[in-house]
């Protein structure tokens, strides 16, 4: 491989998924051949380890600058606004996923950019889609304005596809559970703070009912599943641009009771606000056959583990009086 195909762009880089693939990318490519790019400047030493730029992916000129600077050959898509803050401000929300979004397919194909991974969402399935099982063909009907951009987002990485033979491929994320990044506008961030809470405060107040089921996945199998979506040969790829991906679906009360298990004096209280209407209409599991079939998805990590891993780790980042929340 030559060192102009290593030559990676993430946008959204400041963000969960982005400040732990970005890390997880210089280790395999390198540091400098990992170009790190957001609309805010780094807070974490990670990202300041190799070259960052500041980035409004909604600037088209800024885009293709920074791409032909450092020739660019491959992009993670990963900037976006999500579920919860993009009701807030669907505008917004649009401008920037969309808008964004296009920016980056448009230079992708002028400027001879290989591949992109821009990730999709669950989001983009609603109350009309099966809720059990949820398969990878089936309806799609988003009640959120990110919901809505990611069905548009998978739709139009799959027309570069096929209109550019550009290299566009994507998954469906469940909630993504991580102990480096914070909750950032996401319904299913509440499987985040529950643990940073539970870790500093011994209790939690959660936004959605004990009942409620989501499907989700540890930050380590999320970074798995780009990797080895991206290495995949195009060829047995039947999908590109919306692969369901999961690894465990869990309530919000079986989550509680796992954590009790290593902290028994943590309680939980439940009050469902907006976020609750969002997440009824997600699915409560999924069906990732596609993606096992087409590329050997397989994740690591069920709910005992996830659990017992993140507890560990906040507590020792604890115990060195660096764990950082602003809850």
């Amino acid at each position: 491989m030559t060192a102009e195909t290593e030559t990676i762009l993430v946008t959204g880089a400041a963000g969960q998924i982005g400040s732990e693939l970005v890390p997880a990318l210089r280790t395999i490519f390198g540091q400098e051949k990992v170009i790190a790019t957001d609309l805010v400047q780094p807070k974490t030493q990670n990202l300041r380890l190799g070259p960052f730029e500041q980035l409004d992916v909604t600037q088209g000129s800024q885009l293709e600058a920074i791409i032909r600077k450092y020739r660019i050959k491959k992009i993670y898509h990963l900037a976006a606004i999500l579920s919860a803050s993009g009701e807030k401000n669907p505008q917004k929300a649009w401008e920037v996923n969309m808008n964004g979004l296009f920016n980056v397919l448009e230079a992708a194909r002028q400027l001879d950019v290989k591949q992109v991974f821009c990730p999709s969402s669950i989001a983009v399935f609603g109350p009309l889609t099966p809720r059990v099982n949820t398969p990878q063909d089936t309806i799609l009907s988003p009640t959120t304005m990110y919901g809505v951009t990611k069905v548009a987002g998978e739709h139009l990485g799959d027309y570069y596809v096929k209109k550019f033979n550009l290299d566009v491929r994507g998954c469906r994320f469940p909630g993504i559970i991580s102990h480096e990044a914070l909750p950032g506008g996401g319904t299913t961030d509440y499987a985040v703070a529950i643990f940073y809470e539970a870790v500093i405060y011994k209790r939690y107040n959660c936004f959605l009912r004990p009942e409620t089921r989501l499907p989700m996945m540890y930050m380590p199998d999320c970074l798995k599943s780009i990797i080895n979506l991206m290495e995949a040969d195009f060829s047995r790829l039947k999908h590109h641009s919306n692969f369901n991906v999961t690894a465990m679906s869990f309530s919000a009360a079986e989550l509680a009771a796992e954590i009790k298990k290593h902290l028994p004096d943590f309680e939980i209280n439940y009050q469902p606000d907006f976020r609750q209407a969002i997440a009824d209409s997600w699915p409560e599991s999924i069906d990732d056959s596609s993606a096992r079939e087409e590329w050997g998805w397989q994740p690591d990590y069920d709910l005992t583990r996830m659990t017992s891993d993140m507890l560990r780790v906040l507590q020792e980042k604890k115990a060195r009086g660096n764990l950082f929340y602003p809850g």
